[in-house]
């Protein structure tokens, strides 16, 4: 285990105007506990509206000069950012696996590593953009939002951030970001590393605090100009009506149900083991989770075995321990949650594979759910149609090549998917079917530079790569 300082996991001050200044609440904070030991484990300052008008003001008042830096300057800048993120993956690991309990390994890979990345690839991005071009008797500019409210959930907590601020700073935009409560600390490592890349004060603030009142006043200020949000589809709506109100723009990722889609011709168990990883992953809190299985009828029994076998690999225990695949969910009422989902699969009729109701054994501290599969999930199930947040996995049996794209665009969500054949070709025909904003193809890997986002209910906009940055600009046209 990586040993951080309590400087780090302790903060008394937000980072607003390129320095580290005293919330309005004298004295108030946040603890942040660790969902393996229920322990308080850090803690930050409980920020006021006042806060994040402060926040806002040093943003607007930064944005004409960062506005104006070439974007090459810009693009240096993150790149700086990416080296400094770089040197803390090990501290950064460490953060996040005690906030939220992702196993140490991958807290590096993916909570450490993504944002890397996503900052490295902004500069690249900036080169190949067109800023300005000529359109018959018109000059057509694209220019910065403005001032941009960055509000970001605790499964992912810094690689959504950076989703949001490298494009966001790369298009010229300055930001406020607005961290999850439950896991904020690593938005404050970034901060830090932000101050060491010397970024011009009031281009990135960050200011911690609750949902209804932080949020919510970044949300109304007539002094944002965008705000791009991740979280759940409730409070997404939420931000929805209440940016509307000066009708800014607004950038949803919300939530999925998304859906492995094995056809007949597929490599059963590979295409099986990697469903169960992209459902487990994070202990399924994540909202690109591949929370369904869809398998031909008459090989749901061959499935199920490969299924089980796979979660089986999935023990829980401490994140820290270099055996351990499964963490706890991130908080108790999260964990009674998922529990309620697992009760209800079994009421409609769902047949457990394996898991259950119930901690793992073993488990007798930490918010630990067991991985568990149904089978026989019906389309009008809960557990089939419902983000449950948690490693919960559905396996549903279809008859028909149609019948399976039917079942994989039968929910409100379109966030990922993937398809499984052993024709290329034909992987791909069927994953053009798919009303999702990403697809796998025979285990594709993820690209940073792809666009990601969602269809339907999960939410509106793009992030990562070009299409990221696009998001942040507005068009122009001069008429000569």
């Amino acid at each position: 285990m990586v040993a951080v300082s309590a400087e780090v996991r302790h903060r008394d001050r937000i980072y607003v105007g390129g320095a580290w200044v005293r919330a309005s609440k004298p004295g108030a904070a946040i603890d942040i506990v660790n969902p393996s030991t229920e322990e308080v484990m850090g803690s930050v300052p409980e920020a006021a509206a006042a806060d994040a008008d402060r926040a806002v003001a040093a943003a607007r008042a930064a944005f004409p000069g960062w506005s104006s830096t070439a974007p090459e300057e810009r693009g240096a800048f993150l790149a700086r950012i990416a080296e400094g993120l770089q040197a803390r993956i090990a501290d950064i690991a460490a953060v996040v696996t005690e906030e939220i309990g992702t196993p140490v390994n991958l807290s590096a890979l993916v909570h450490g590593g993504l944002p890397v990345m996503t900052f490295t690839a902004m500069p690249q991005v900036l080169a190949g953009l067109v800023f300005e071009e000529r359109v018959a008797n018109s000059i057509v500019l694209r220019e910065p939002v403005g001032v941009v409210a960055c509000i970001t959930p605790w499964n992912y907590p810094l690689h959504q951030v950076a989703a949001k601020v490298a494009p966001a700073l790369a298009a010229g935009c300055t930001v406020v970001v607005k961290p999850s409560e439950l896991a904020p600390l690593s938005a404050f490592l970034l901060a830090d590393v932000v101050e060491e890349a010397g970024v011009p004060a009031g281009v990135f603030n960050v200011v911690s605090g609750t949902g209804p009142e932080v949020g919510e006043a970044l949300v109304v200020h007539p002094e944002v100009d965008m705000v791009s949000f991740t979280g759940s589809g409730p409070t997404g709506r939420r931000v929805s009506e209440l940016a509307a109100t000066t009708v800014k723009r607004v950038a949803l990722e919300l939530g999925g149900k998304s859906a492995t889609l094995v056809l007949d011709d597929a490599d059963l168990r590979r295409a099986v083991a990697a469903g169960v990883t992209g459902a487990f992953l994070n202990s399924g809190q994540t909202c690109s989770a591949l929370s369904r299985i869809l398998v031909p009828r008459d090989r749901l029994a061959e499935a199920e075995a490969v299924a089980a076998a796979a979660a089986a690999q999935y023990t829980a225990g401490d994140p820290f321990e270099p055996t351990t695949r499964l963490g706890p969910l991130v908080s108790d009422a999260q964990r009674r949650r998922v529990w309620a989902y697992i009760e209800q699969g079994v009421a409609e009729g769902a047949r457990l594979v394996t898991g259950g109701p119930g901690a793992p054994g073993g488990q007798d501290r930490g918010w630990f759910v067991k991985p568990t599969i149904f089978s026989d999930v019906r389309t009008e199930m809960a557990i089939a149609q419902e983000e449950i947040f948690g490693p919960v996995l559905a396996m549903m049996a279809y008859d028909s090549e149609e019948e399976a794209i039917a079942i994989a665009n039968g929910t409100v969500y379109g966030l990922s998917g993937a398809v499984w054949s052993g024709d290329p070709e034909r992987a791909q025909r069927v994953a053009r079917r798919l009303r999702t904003g990403q697809v796998e193809i025979n285990g594709g890997t993820f690209n940073p530079l792809a666009p990601f986002g969602g269809f339907k209910q999960s939410g509106h906009g793009r992030e990562l790569g070009r299409y990221g940055l696009e998001e942040f600009l507005e068009t122009k046209a001069l008429q000569l």
